[in-house]
């Protein structure tokens, strides 16, 4: 265990902002990152992961944990499923790619996704029709309060839309160290329908697709639409997709009637929030080093040496348009620090 002082975390957050970090330290062992947290003269400490989804505005004063953990390994199997624990520090897509070389499926939807495997219960990230929550079976994570071992199973999780118990009442009160999952070893359940994917297997001449197939299908997708955080930084979409009434949707088909959008229950719909932000004129709006992408209206990007602060305001000016246009409010998907 080595502390270092005044690091630059432009390598570790995927927008590429460079910001410094008073006190910086990597861990790749469990006992570490114990002693870590119990020592008393870094009382503010915060936890980074593969810093995909944040925006960082300021140089950290606290003690910043990059939670290195690597491993993956079958819990159990039998000739149906797979129960398949990967530790916090797993590159997410990395991960995916290791299922589908075992012929694990489920995650294929959610091929190329930036970051981490341990931030991912977080946000309860999804693509395509697919969740994390649904092949999830629990986590485990370290208290930072009592410094003890707990575990989280589904239903402790509260999983909603981009949302868990770790963005709400258990937001910064704990560290997840592993997650594990349930995947299916044969008669795949398939997602196809959802987005372009459909239309990407008929590009690639594929009728009957395996799960490998729908995550190259995916990755083709992805890697039309959003930047590579390697060329362009950015956080994937910066924004959830809001979701509203049925009755205020109504009022607003009145107005634009080409108005997209997802059931969600009998009384309200999700609409995209990539269609608002490209109506409002600001997909490919750039304002020098920052701006919102050419091809994605969702993403926020960094071309290069642009402040978190920059991108903040940008950010601000969107869901204030947004709110004036529409009245609806669009929520950041991204942790501001």
């Amino acid at each position: 265990m080595h502390i270092e002082h005044n690091i630059s975390l432009k390598s570790f957050n995927t927008f590429g902002i460079d910001v410094k970090a008073k006190h910086f330290v990597s861990i790749s062992n469990i006992e570490y990152l114990k002693k870590v947290l119990l020592l008393k003269d870094y009382p503010d400490k915060l936890i980074l992961g593969g810093g995909s989804n944040m925006l960082l505005t300021k140089n950290q004063d606290s003690l910043v944990i990059h939670i290195n953990l690597k491993g993956i390994s079958i819990i159990s199997e039998d000739e149906d499923f797979a129960i398949v624990k990967a530790n916090a520090g797993e590159n997410w897509h990395e991960f995916v790619l290791w299922c589908l070389n075992n012929n694990f499926g489920g995650l294929e939807n959610m091929s190329l996704i930036p970051g981490n495997v341990g931030t991912a219960p977080i946000q309860n990230i999804g693509a395509y029709g697919v969740e994390l929550k649904d092949l999830f079976v629990s986590c485990e994570t370290l208290s930072l309060e009592y410094k003890t071992f707990e575990t989280f199973n589904k239903a402790d999780c509260n999983f909603g839309y981009r949302n868990s118990i770790f963005k709400q009442k258990a937001k910064g009160k704990y560290i997840i160290t592993s997650v594990t999952f349930k995947l299916s070893k044969r008669n795949h359940k398939l997602f196809t329908k959802y987005g372009a994917i459909t239309s990407q297997l008929e590009v690639m001449r594929i009728k009957h697709p395996s799960i490998q197939n729908i995550s190259q299908a995916v990755i083709a997708i992805r890697e039309s639409k959003l930047p590579n955080p390697k060329d362009i930084g950015n956080s994937g979409s910066f924004f959830k997709n809001p979701v509203i009434s049925k009755a205020q949707y109504s009022l607003l088909e009145k107005s634009f009637q080409n108005i997209p959008c997802y059931p969600v229950s009998d009384d309200t719909v999700k609409v995209p929030a990539g269609w608002l932000i490209e109506t409002a004129g600001f997909k490919g709006k750039r304002l020098g080093n920052y701006g919102v992408h050419k091809n994605q209206a969702l993403v926020l990007v960094n071309y290069g040496n642009a402040k978190g602060s920059d991108i903040l305001n940008l950010s601000k000016l969107i869901q204030k348009t947004i709110k004036r246009l529409f009245n609806i409010f669009i929520e950041a998907e991204v942790n501001i620090l």
